[in-house]
């Protein structure tokens, strides 16, 4: 796994955007901020190969050559994402399609399928041409594989698709016999009798489709994503230098990323886009989810995939494209603010999308560092100044995260989720509700995703683990998540734990079966939470009521409902550790109780004292400790320290009180 051994920043670049005699300033511009990588060609196939066959190199040949002579560093992106013209219109099987099968049409971009074979081969083809090229040359010292792959969208229906789902469920179930059963297809005569019948979803009535075929799709579409990136890997890795990374970036869905790490790359970058949040079809104001302190939720995944990854576009300006999307300029500081975010929570690589805002295309609206105009503007002076606060803590660069508890997922439940309304429900309200508490309460969690290939050791470094509504559950794991409580480990469960088979279905088992022995609860009823009901914000969404069996304590009751009275949360001690089974989705007061009760809340409580309005990040390396205090507020906040500390930025020693700035940061070493 690749690790930054300092600090770095960069920008994205596009040199075919503008005149050859701006390219020289731009680096000079760019080195005397700080930047010193620049990200280049992933919208590039056009200009490389013009025509089928016909190579063009000089643009980026001189490009390099400059770069290599001011001292400047270049990833390079393949170009895969941005098929030129000529291809889509000679080869319309490597088009994506709509559920329907309508072609998408060249214009946009990712229009493509992963499994056209004749995409395929066009694609190793360009990427071999560019390792081959410059995969020695002294400026390059990184290499992304295409552009967000699974971003605009994460559904394949091509005949290519189809065909390769075929081969995906043969190689899976083996028999039809297999896969009907896996399906129960037995329901709506859905039974399928040749291959030739599966299809990827087509356009059903009321969108009603075998969720078992959906599970399976999903995993499809990763294994087709895996397999793309991975192809181009390989061949990067025949030609790269030594030291030279491979890299993609985003966070996408139907993706296990965890597997894509392994298979394909070297090191996990992520684009980092917080003003979403802000953006001018949304409600700030009123807004419950904590707004663009919720970005970190996607920062935390990105560790969950590399503990130290990087940022390849970090947000400078105000986001939209020529037809959607309309975001607010960050304000004053929060350029700094969020690119710090980053860095809080392990990036130790922040490149900014982009160096200067396109003057045609569709995102002329998404704006970069600099504007239309060319001329040094306050967004710039927050780069060069976030670059000077990267070299003042430059001692941080590779600490490790510290973590109060583990949230446990796996890629079967998310994609479950895909498939299932219910399911999704209830865990995206547990998981948001999870995250403010833990930001609230400055109680920090990792996220750790558990297949079956996840050992004993990866969940005992956490006391605890909250794993809130793991509907698909098998013998094995449900054995692991026991050897971790009886060894010691405090386990939360969720409503709706344990009720399906791996393949979505529901086993004739008392719930919450695999899980029963370790919860030592039944589930004797359940419902979501009735509107006609007043609601007990407690408990909120889903209801199971629960059954204590012998030796498993109750906590805490149901206060409304025809089951007023029946246990809610209760506790089961095994071995060394317990378990505790809540029988409804989470709310924020329920898991900073269950914080409270394992005795995890605020684990920062001995070194400060900080209001909700902050928030706070802990990060230790050879035997020192770090605090990050993080102010997303419009106001100034304070904290108190209860220990002298020094504060990097401002060089500084200090103690007791101290004044945070609207969307200000500290970096505090702890004495």
């Amino acid at each position: 796994m690749y690790a930054w051994k300092n600090y770095e920043m960069g920008t994205c670049y596009y040199p075919e955007h503008w005149p050859r005699e701006l390219w020289e300033s731009d680096l000079e511009r760019m080195l005397a901020v700080g930047i010193h990588t620049v990200r280049v060609a992933e919208f590039a196939w056009a200009l490389l190969e013009p025509e089928e066959g016909r190579f063009d190199f000089a643009l980026f040949d001189d490009f390099l050559a400059l770069c290599a002579e001011k001292g400047m560093q270049v990833i390079l992106g393949t170009p895969t994402a941005t098929p030129p013209v000529w291809l889509t219109e000679k080869y319309p099987e490597a088009l994506n399609a709509l559920t329907d099968g309508t072609l998408l049409r060249h214009g946009a971009r990712r229009h493509y399928n992963y499994n056209s074979p004749v995409y395929q081969r066009l694609c190793s083809r360009i990427v071999e041409q560019m390792a081959a090229r410059w995969g020695q040359h002294p400026a390059v010292v990184g290499w992304q594989i295409d552009n967000e792959l699974n971003c605009e969208t994460d559904e394949f229906h091509s005949e290519a698709d189809n065909a390769a789902f075929r081969r995906f469920l043969r190689e899976k179930y083996g028999t039809l016999d297999a896969l009907n059963v896996a399906w129960g297809t037995v329901v709506w005569s859905q039974i399928v009798t040749a291959w030739e019948q599966i299809y990827t979803p087509r356009p059903v009535l009321n969108g009603g489709y075998n969720p078992g075929m959906l599970l399976d799709y999903s995993r499809f579409v990763s294994e087709s994503c895996v397999r793309f990136a991975a192809m181009q890997a390989e061949i990067l890795r025949q030609h790269k230098k030594p030291g030279d990374f491979i890299t993609t970036n985003g966070l996408f869905g139907n993706l296990d990323n965890q597997k894509l790490m392994r298979e394909a790359l070297d090191v996990y970058t992520y684009d980092s886009y917080p003003d979403f949040a802000l953006g001018l079809d949304r409600d700030p104001k009123h807004s419950t989810d904590l707004n663009d302190r919720k970005w970190t939720r996607n920062l935390i995944e990105s560790r969950a995939v590399c503990p130290h990854f990087g940022i390849m576009e970090q947000q400078s300006g105000a986001g939209g494209w020529a037809n959607r999307m309309e975001m607010p300029a960050p304000r004053p500081g929060q350029l700094k603010l969020w690119a710090m975010q980053s860095v809080s929570q392990g990036a130790d690589f922040v490149s900014f999308f982009r160096w200067r805002t396109a003057p045609f295309g569709t995102e002329i609206y998404w704006h970069g560092i600099l504007d239309y105009d060319n001329r040094d503007n306050r967004k710039l002076r927050e780069v060069r100044d976030f670059g000077e606060a990267l070299r003042k803590i430059a001692p941080v660069c590779g600490a490790e995260n510290v973590a109060a508890f583990a949230l446990v997922k796996d890629c079967d439940n998310e994609f479950d989720c895909r498939a299932d309304r219910w399911h999704a429900r209830i865990a995206s309200h547990s998981e948001k509700e999870i995250f403010a508490a833990a930001e609230l309460s400055h109680t920090p969690y990792d996220v750790l995703y558990l297949n079956d290939e996840t050992s004993f050791d990866a969940l005992r470094k956490y006391p605890a683990l909250f794993y809130p509504h793991p509907m698909l559950m098998n013998e094995q794991r449900a054995d692991l998540l026991k050897a971790y409580v009886e060894q010691g480990g405090a386990l939360v469960l969720g409503c709706r734990a344990g009720l399906k088979d791996m393949h979505g279905r529901f086993p004739m088992l008392v719930q919450p079966g695999p899980l029963r022995e370790v919860t030592g609860t039944e589930v004797s009823d359940f419902s979501f939470v009735s509107p006609a009901e007043d609601a007990d914000p407690d408990y909120p969404v889903f209801h199971d009521v629960l059954n204590a069996l012998e030796g498993t304590e109750v906590l805490e009751r149901y206060r409304t409902s025809y089951y007023a009275g029946e246990p809610v949360l209760t506790e089961k001690h095994l071995g060394k550790g317990r378990c505790l089974h809540l029988g409804s989705a989470f709310s924020r007061d329920t898991a900073r109780r269950l914080f409270r009760r394992l005795g995890i809340e605020e684990p920062f409580a001995r070194w400060i004292s900080a209001p909700e309005e902050l928030q706070l990040v802990l990060r230790e390396k050879d035997g020192r400790r770090f605090l990050f205090a993080l102010n997303y507020t419009q106001e100034t906040q304070t904290l108190t320290l209860r220990v002298p500390a020094r504060e990097l930025c401002a060089g500084a020693d200090c103690s007791g009180v101290q004044a945070l700035p609207a969307f200000g940061v500290a970096v505090y070493q702890l004495n």
